[in-house]
């Protein structure tokens, strides 16, 4: 086969994912970016420049709702990243004779919707909920966990790990099961002790998973409303109020222009923050 037959079979062979990834995602964002500088309802488009950013950003809520994307954002991450780790050495080691069923246990929660869990902790941490009825057994007196502002967001992050952490972990599971043994037999001969073997074998060898966990668990949090719309609607007042929630809510109520301008700014908060923490990340990966 010539060197332009082979150029022509691969760019054959790449066309049709080329073509459903232009029409899925190519053309409708460069569509977003126009139909956030206009005034549309569905029909009809008349452009209005950058009133919808002006009238966006001078929204009570913005403020709030940024504040606690990003809180909500980080804080879930970051919690899927390090628990993830620690629970996925635990179900990989040679001791646990039931680390089957164990996995099953910790990815189950994934298998569920969004808004399948947000009904079913709405009801659990009501204040005579069960939650909240188990605890008073102890003394604990009623948490309100929904409709304290000042814990009404803590309560959702908690809920959001309890469902996301399987697909960390069995990542990590992944990434752990593919180091060499050889590594930690040398190690063992050298006299490391279980820490030294996590510190400079296991956890350099994992930046590429912890790269992968970070950046998806980053991304939906950043975009997630789903669990908060069922838990909270963004209440009590503002304060589980995110980007994503306050950009369903102008869909709601037909203000097309304002809210496609909300996901244009969605998506360059998104970019400006995935995209270095990727590339940093990714530099410090090991190869083995």
């Amino acid at each position: 086969m010539s060197v332009t037959n082979r150029k022509m079979y691969r760019l054959w062979m790449a066309a049709p994912g080329l073509v459903i990834y232009l029409i899925i995602f190519i053309i409708p964002t460069f569509l977003s970016f126009y139909f956030a500088l206009t005034r549309w309802d569905m029909q009809t488009a008349e452009f209005i420049g950058l009133d919808n950013f002006r009238d966006f950003f001078s929204m009570v809520s913005l403020r709030e709702s940024l504040k606690n994307t990003f809180v909500y954002a980080f804080s879930t991450s970051l919690s899927k990243v390090i628990a993830g780790i620690f629970i996925a050495l635990g179900l990989t080691g040679h001791y646990t004779r039931v680390k089957g069923y164990l996995k099953t246990l910790v990815y189950f929660p994934t298998l569920l919707g969004f808004v399948v869990v947000g009904i079913a902790f709405s009801s659990l941490m009501h204040p005579n909920g069960i939650i909240n009825g188990f605890l008073a057994n102890f003394g604990v007196e009623k948490i309100r966990w929904l409709t304290d502002p000042d814990l009404a967001l803590f309560s959702i992050i908690l809920v959001d790990f309890w469902k996301g952490i399987g697909v960390t972990t069995v990542i990590y599971i992944a990434g752990i099961q593919a180091i060499p043994t050889d590594y930690f037999e040398a190690a063992q001969i050298d006299g490391a002790s279980r820490v030294q073997k996590f510190v400079y074998i296991t956890l350099p060898l994992l930046v590429s998973s912890i790269n992968t966990v970070f950046t998806l668990s980053l991304i939906g949090g950043l975009k997630s409303y789903e669990l908060i719309l069922t838990m909270t609607e963004g209440g009590p007042g503002f304060s589980t109020q995110v980007l994503g929630l306050s950009i369903y809510k102008l869909f709601g109520q037909g203000m097309f222009g304002l809210a496609t301008c909300g996901s244009v700014i969605q998506f360059i908060v998104i970019s400006l923050i995935i995209f270095p923490l990727n590339s940093y990340i990714s530099k410090r990966e090991v190869t083995l």
